[in-house]
């Protein structure tokens, strides 16, 4: 076959794959790192540590963005606000705990907290909450907040404490474009290096003036947990979700919408996804296209599914590093983005009350501070030498019962020493012993136990086997002072991982 011909069978094959679902409206994960949606699957401020983060806007228009923090039991939101970035914008912040910034007078020093020394425009300013000392002047933060978890109308049976808004994830979620010819483009617009007007943006913006459908992702963004007395500094890169949404999406702030949920085609009655996956007829991976009703972001709307099937994975592959006097740590963060969706029926949350049972892929409904997923039985731990202890027993701990491993949290950390290298306060914090000696890695197993994507709803009839997931290892070494030199250092991997279509059509 020559070239001409090799070129035109790969876009004929192309074709075939449009003629299902327009590539350009069809919601991904990009690996390029460039999105409408970008999720970052951690922040902590525990042991003395911050969480450092930042958002690029590489288009030349303007972009209106919801922030939304998501503590680490159940997901219920701790804090959003509307960030509004001018073409070839970048926004930064800082997550720290209010205790360490001498807070804690106001009777808040359990809650986490955030400020910006940025000038892009946010609604609300982030400065409500009182003033700490940043680079030796006061400067307004922002306290997270307990209000979707506590009281009447939102309790889930969860802690209550506020220390849960301290660990968990968050999200960046384009609501549309900014019309670069608005007078919100001319407020949020730097001039020397400040926006002309905040405040009108907020009133332009709250109007519906100036927003209008996303045309593009365009968004990257990473985060950083720093400890600046221990040593450490453990970056990462954001998840980038794109062609996410071709409507405006556009809510004040405060309000729990545009949500991961809110994924769309438009006015179409579908929603499809790409996904590269290997199946029985295929093992090698290959792009797969799913097609799932969405009915809308009302309660119970599947839609979601197809944002799960970006992140569903039977197998989490990564490595783990420990030393016997504690020199060495590992800890894993294991974050499932989706999951309050299919499994949150307590007031305030995504299903109706009235709801029983959770919804596939999930197995249990949020109860008690937990909704437990149970380890798959083809889950091994390895050492550097091939060899390897398997599942029999219970590889993760602690366990239910002694019979199987369970992962019960929205943001989960695993620890592979006697003591958590992101000084975690998740309960139950997770274990793994380290399989003859220090170093080896781990194949997690997410199938099994009915972990399949709800292909009910799914007209493709594709169903990915596992768990929606993502997350790190992070890899700390302590030396102490090695000729009077502080030699510590740390690094973060992204988990790899195994994606089945394990049933349907499966291309």
């Amino acid at each position: 076959m020559n070239r001409n011909t090799l070129t035109t069978a790969v876009i004929a094959g192309i074709a075939g794959v449009a003629g299902i679902a327009n590539m350009a409206s069809a919601v991904n994960l990009n690996p390029d790192g460039l999105g409408q949606v970008l999720l970052f699957p951690y922040y902590t401020v525990n042991a003395g540590q911050q969480t450092v983060l930042s958002v690029v806007n590489t288009a030349a228009v303007g972009k209106a963005v919801k922030v939304r923090f998501l503590e680490g039991y159940n997901s219920r939101e701790v804090l959003d606000f509307n960030l509004y970035l001018s073409h070839f914008d970048v926004w930064t912040a800082n997550v720290f705990s209010l205790a360490d910034a001498g807070a804690s007078s106001a009777g808040a020093g359990s809650f986490a907290g955030i400020f910006s020394l940025d000038n892009s425009c946010t609604d609300p300013a982030l400065t409500a909450s009182g003033s700490i000392t940043v680079e030796g002047a006061a400067h307004g933060y922002q306290q997270f907040l307990n209000f979707k978890y506590t009281g009447a109308a939102n309790s889930d049976t969860g802690p209550t404490a506020d220390s849960r808004t301290r660990e968990g994830h968050f999200e960046m979620i384009t609501m549309g474009d900014i019309d670069p010819l608005s007078n919100l483009a001319t407020d949020i617009t730097h001039v020397n290096g400040v926006p002309p007007d905040c405040t009108s943006a907020d009133l332009q913006a709250d109007s519906l003036t100036g927003i209008v459908p996303p045309a593009s992702g365009a968004l990257f963004g990473a985060a950083a947990v720093v400890n600046v007395t221990g040593g450490s500094f453990f970056a990462y890169n954001a998840d980038a979700v794109d062609a996410f949404s071709e409507q405006d999406l556009y809510t004040g702030p405060g309000n729990l919408t545009p949500n991961l949920q809110s994924v769309n085609e438009g006015i179409a009655a579908t929603v499809t996804s790409y996904v590269f996956a290997s199946s029985a007829l295929n093992p090698v991976s290959h792009l797969v296209t799913s097609i799932y009703p969405n009915p809308g972001a009302a309660p119970g709307a599947r839609g979601i599914d197809a944002v799960s099937s970006l992140f569903d994975a039977q197998n989490v592959y990564n490595q783990y590093e420990t030393a016997a006097d504690g020199s060495v740590g590992t800890d894993w963060v294991v974050t499932f983005p989706t999951k309050n969706f299919y499994v949150d029926a307590q007031p305030g949350g995504h299903l109706p009350t009235s709801t029983t049972a959770a919804v596939p892929p999930f197995e249990n409904l949020f109860d008690g501070g937990e909704a437990c997923v149970t380890v798959g039985a083809g889950t091994a731990i390895f050492d550097r030498e091939e060899g390897s202890a398997t599942t029999v027993g219970c590889p993760i701990s602690p366990c239910q019962g002694s019979v199987a491993s369970t992962i019960c949290l929205e943001t989960n950390v695993i620890k592979f020493d006697t003591n958590s290298v992101l000084g975690s306060g998740l309960s139950p914090l997770l274990s793994i012993a380290p399989f003859g000696g220090a170093d080896g890695w781990v194949n997690l197993d997410l199938s099994g136990f009915g972990h399949l994507t709800n292909a009910s709803n799914a007209p493709s009839a594709n169903v990915f086997s596992g768990l929606p997931v993502t997350g790190f290892e992070a890899v700390k070494y302590t030396n102490g002072d090695v000729g009077g030199v502080l030699a510590n250092y740390s690094g973060v991997y992204r988990h790899r991982i195994f994606r089945d279509c394990s049933a349907g059509v499966c291309s």
